[in-house]
């Protein structure tokens, strides 16, 4: 299914959410793993001066420190990663997501892996910071074209099989690619799709239950119209209902169908027909007990092509 997996992870001496995930689907997925730590510059005149990973004293990246940031993040991954060939550790220096979209182009990965936010804090297992995921998150999903999950914490292998899979739907061009994505996905696997839209309820007492119930049934009928041709010979269901907070109708969908995967479009370069705040892709990630999957451009869908197992 996938041939090149990318795990982007900053930490080193801790066991990162999306290394394990990604070396997990790499495996089940006889995929090559790999992974990179971007090594932030301390200085603006020297780039070769960063921060020691453990002590936060500034020193220069050589060569054989940056062999034991790889050492490192081998040992905190033991029995996770797979050895030899199939998997390799790339230590860079610059802009995180900058060197994390360029070593994709580069080695032509055909998913990235991420945690929603840095995990430099304090937190352990459990990759929470704030509600709002980190820069290097946004500007992989602003600048690169293949799809990028998101993850919170280490996913299991059963649950890596996507049986369920939801697909948020608000009619934008960048859903359109998020829903070819999962078809693709779902008739590969075999797996279930739920296609999901909340219809926007405003704060208005003028809004009826007739109102509400009329705009759900349009909604319904456009949904199915939006979804059609692509859904052909997937196993799916329709789910529409209203809200205020797309995120929240998004992660509700997902409990109640059991999902093991949410798959989005990113709005982040779209400049008009927006449905979902632009936000909602990262709110979902954030609070998501299952890996989310954004998909930005429809040329990122290129490897996917000839999807097999």
């Amino acid at each position: 299914m996938f041939t090149n997996v990318l795990a982007a992870t900053d930490r080193v001496s801790v066991q990162d959410a999306a290394v394990v995930t990604a070396a997990r689907l790499a495996d089940a997925n006889g995929a090559k793993l790999h992974i990179i730590h971007v090594l932030e510059s301390a200085s603006r005149k020297n780039r070769d001066i960063v921060q020691h990973y453990r002590t936060g004293e500034e020193m220069p990246a050589t060569s054989d420190y940056r062999k034991n940031v790889r050492k490192q993040i081998s040992e905190s991954c033991a029995g996770e990663l797979p050895d030899g060939e199939t998997c390799h550790i790339e230590v860079a220096i610059g802009l995180p997501w900058h060197e994390i979209s360029r070593y994709a182009s580069r080695i032509r990965a055909d998913l990235i892996v991420m945690g929603p936010h840095s995990s430099r804090a304090e937190e352990k297992g459990v990759v929470r910071v704030s509600v709002n995921i980190g820069s290097s998150v946004e500007g992989v999903l602003m600048w690169e074209r293949c799809p990028v999950m998101i993850v919170n914490r280490p996913t299991s292998t059963e649950q890596l099989k996507f049986k369920r899979i939801l697909v948020g739907i608000d009619f934008s061009m960048s859903c359109k690619s998020a829903l070819r994505f999962a078809a693709r996905l779902s008739r590969t696997l075999k797996a279930k799709a739920t296609l999901f839209h909340m219809v926007p309820v405003p704060p208005d007492t003028r809004y009826s239950q007739d109102n509400y119930e009329a705009d759900v049934k349009s909604a319904n009928r456009r949904l199915r119209d939006f979804c059609h041709d692509e859904i052909r010979g997937v196993d799916h269901e329709y789910r529409v209902w209203g809200g205020a907070l797309p995120h929240e109708e998004i992660l509700r969908c997902a409990e109640k169908s059991d999902a093991d995967l949410i798959v989005m479009g990113s709005h982040t370069k779209e400049k008009k027909g927006k449905w979902y705040p632009g936000n909602a892709v990262e709110r979902v990630s954030f609070r998501s007990a299952c890996p989310v999957i954004s998909i930005t451009d429809p040329e990122g869908l290129r490897s996917l092509e000839d999807i097999s197992i």
